[in-house]
């Protein structure tokens, strides 16, 4: 695939956020506390930098453009399964990639019956980050709930529920709209247990009839149609880095150990 980042003459704030060090603002505050090094010189906001021939630096350590990685957002359909293949001949999302070629996996899953935004990356040290359950990377549900909801409901759901004899994390829930025999809740989880969702609300008596997943982290589902996919922007990746534990607040990688 080509990179636009690719291009020789970068401005420095660009190539430090395009390398996953830091987002555009967090790369000017590096740069403006001297942290930042081109050629063993000591960067200046807004200098073009030759990336085929420079070396920058942070905190003496190099920077590289790893855009090899691929990481995108799909609008799943009901009607998939979250799987590369599937014995039953069910229809999996990667027949949705259309016109793409290389290979790359779920980040997590979205029940059959259940639709909305779904990552996918062949960056798995990502993946698996970004699922561990002590990084609470909030994810957010659009769910059409019958027969209504009531504020009893609302209290066990977002106070937690018991399932498979472990209480599930607090959650948010904001009631869209509410008619006789029929609600639309946001649910906010920070953690991701099989088919959680479901679970949690046939608990408390409620009844889904539709369940979309609308955001990970920052990354919102927005104006993507069903069955669509597109390339996260590097501000969402970086951003969904540092909610894994992948890049620090202060703007530079984690170790992995």
């Amino acid at each position: 695939m080509e990179n636009k980042d690719d291009k020789k003459d970068t401005r420095i704030q660009k190539f430090i956020s395009a390398s996953g060090a830091a987002s555009r603002r967090g790369a000017e505050k590096l740069v403006l506390a001297g942290r930042v090094r081109v050629n063993g010189m000591i960067a200046q906001i807004g200098m073009s930098i030759d990336t085929g021939k420079d070396k920058v630096t942070v905190d003496g350590k190099e920077l590289h453009i790893a855009r090899d990685k691929i990481y995108i957002a799909l609008n799943k359909p009901r009607g998939y399964v979250t799987t590369l293949n599937d014995e039953l001949g069910r229809k999996c999302v990667t027949e949705l990639l259309t016109g793409f070629n290389d290979r790359v996996y779920p980040v997590g899953r979205l029940d059959k019956d259940s639709e909305g935004l779904l990552l996918l990356t062949d960056d798995g040290a990502f993946a698996n980050a970004l699922m561990h359950p002590s990084h609470h990377v909030p994810k957010v549900y659009r769910v059409s709930l019958r027969p209504g909801i009531t504020g009893a409901q609302i209290s066990k759901l977002e106070g937690g529920i018991e399932l498979d004899g472990k209480k599930t994390a607090p959650a948010k829930v904001r009631v869209i709209k509410h008619d006789a025999d029929r609600a639309v809740a946001e649910i906010t989880l920070y953690e991701g247990r099989n088919r959680q969702i479901r679970r949690m609300c046939d608990a408390v008596g409620l009844e889904i009839a539709r369940l979309a997943r609308v955001a990970v982290g920052n990354v919102e589902l927005g104006a993507l149609r069903s069955g669509e996919w597109r390339e996260l922007t590097q501000h969402e990746v970086s951003s969904l880095l540092r909610s894994a534990g992948l890049i620090s607040r202060k703007g530079t990688h984690q170790k992995n150990d």
